[in-house]
């Protein structure tokens, strides 16, 4: 464990002398690292690839979950879209360096504020191989150091990922150390580095709800984390069936081992016995178990009962609860008590609902007419994502390029002395 120990050290302290360099870097120097990042990523698709088989074979062997292994498995599509990510961060505007909010005070002192990297970033995660090229992409273009250290079952696909990074930063002249994915699989890295606030500045976990709480409890600096994604999608009196039925169906079946898949749909009483019927013939279709309230028994025959639970629970596997709602009111009521502040949805056309839903709902996402599937980094716009934040100070919801810096006070004077 001391060897462990001492190879975190040092990698904080090389990460920490890297993020110096970073921080003086150019757009044009990051942006150079990115491009090759990708173009080398396209270029070493079997590798990856292989490993990545690698790692998938293992995991099925091993008996890890669907939903586990769903989000362990790339492909070529994967790699393309990877590719994209980064080429997308390199295209953003650079936020560091940012200076805005600047005022003339009465003294004649210029007052504004100018975004900077936060450091160094921690990354603790499990099973997404792509975690590991979006975080360093995000990273290196908001100018932050990053030490990653994903999970076993991933090993050999993060370590040819990392391949790529590393010979992507030699080529255009940025230290290595500005991305390090630590090549041990042995658990006293993770605590090694939750304890090494001297180096890192904030640490992000992806993974199981284990993982998160082990990481908030035990790390020593600011953690940016989600705990569950127990997301809605609420059906008002007013919704066109048509729209409902699509948006509830890509909600729950286009992904389900995705934290922004909906894990209950919530139903006005009035339109019940209109969509939930063409709901459920279209769930069967996709073999996706339904579980429902007492009124929604009552509409639909063959479905189980939803315990107190359900509506906890972040299934990510094809199983629904059910609620039939009075009304938005209840619909608000029933989302901020059991959801996980992450995504939720209102279908309707009613414009006053629209604007409690959207200022009533405490979520980190909150969406109209639209699936919760959208709640996505790339899907922002923001190139990839390093995480989504359900915590409401510091950043919020997918956190890409501006979730990684931070603001300080800049103060332009001409000799000015405070008397």
């Amino acid at each position: 464990m001391t060897d462990v120990v001492a190879l975190v050290r040092q990698y904080g302290k090389d990460a920490r002398a890297a993020s110096r360099v970073l921080a003086a870097a150019t757009s044009a120097q990051k942006n150079q690292a990115l491009l090759k990042m990708a173009d080398l990523l396209e270029a070493q698709q079997a590798e990856v690839l292989n490993a990545n088989a690698q790692d998938t074979a293992a995991a099925e062997a091993n008996g890890l979950d669907a939903a586990m292994v769903d989000r362990l498995r790339i492909s070529a599509k994967s790699i393309a879209q990877m590719a994209e990510g980064v080429r997308q961060v390199a295209a953003l505007a650079d936020p560091v360096g940012e200076m805005d909010d600047f005022k003339l005070l009465d003294n004649g002192l210029q007052l504004g504020k100018m975004r900077a990297p936060l450091g160094v970033v921690g990354m603790i995660y499990e099973s997404r191989p792509n975690v590991t090229i979006d975080a360093a992409a995000l990273c290196l273009k908001s100018g932050n150091a990053c030490l990653l250290r994903g999970g076993s079952e991933s090993f050999h696909s993060n370590q040819a990922i990392a391949k790529v990074i590393y010979q992507a930063l030699s080529e255009t002249g940025l230290p290595e150390a500005c991305v390090r994915l630590f090549e041990t699989t042995d658990r006293a890295a993770v605590g090694a580095m939750l304890a090494l606030s001297e180096f890192i500045d904030v640490v992000i976990p992806r993974g199981g709800k284990g993982l998160v709480k082990r990481i908030t409890e035990e790390a020593r600096m600011p953690v940016i984390k989600h705990l569950d994604g127990v997301c809605h999608v609420f059906i008002n009196r007013d919704a066109d069936v048509d729209m409902a039925v699509n948006i509830a169906m890509n909600a729950k079946t286009s992904r389900y081992g995705t934290c922004n898949t909906m894990e209950t749909l919530l139903v006005h009483q009035d339109i019940a016995a209109t969509v939930l019927p063409r709901l459920q013939a279209a769930y069967a279709e996709k073999e996706v178990e339904l579980r429902g309230c007492e009124r929604t028994l009552a509409v639909l025959n063959g479905i189980v009962a939803a315990t107190e639970e359900d509506w906890f629970t972040e299934y990510l596997a094809p199983v629904l609860s059910i609620r039939i709602v009075d009304g938005l009111d209840m619909a608000i009521a029933h989302i901020n008590h059991y959801g996980s502040h992450h995504t939720d949805s209102i279908v309707t056309n009613d414009y006053a609902d629209i604007q409690r839903f959207l200022r009533e709902v405490d979520s980190a996402s909150v969406m109209v007419n639209a699936s919760t599937r959208f709640a996505d980094g790339f899907e922002y716009g923001l190139g990839a994502e390093i995480g989504i934040s359900t915590d409401k100070i510091h950043v919020r919801g997918p956190v890409g390029l501006e979730g990684l810096t931070n603001q300080k006070w800049i103060v332009l004077g001409s000799g000015q002395v405070r008397g």
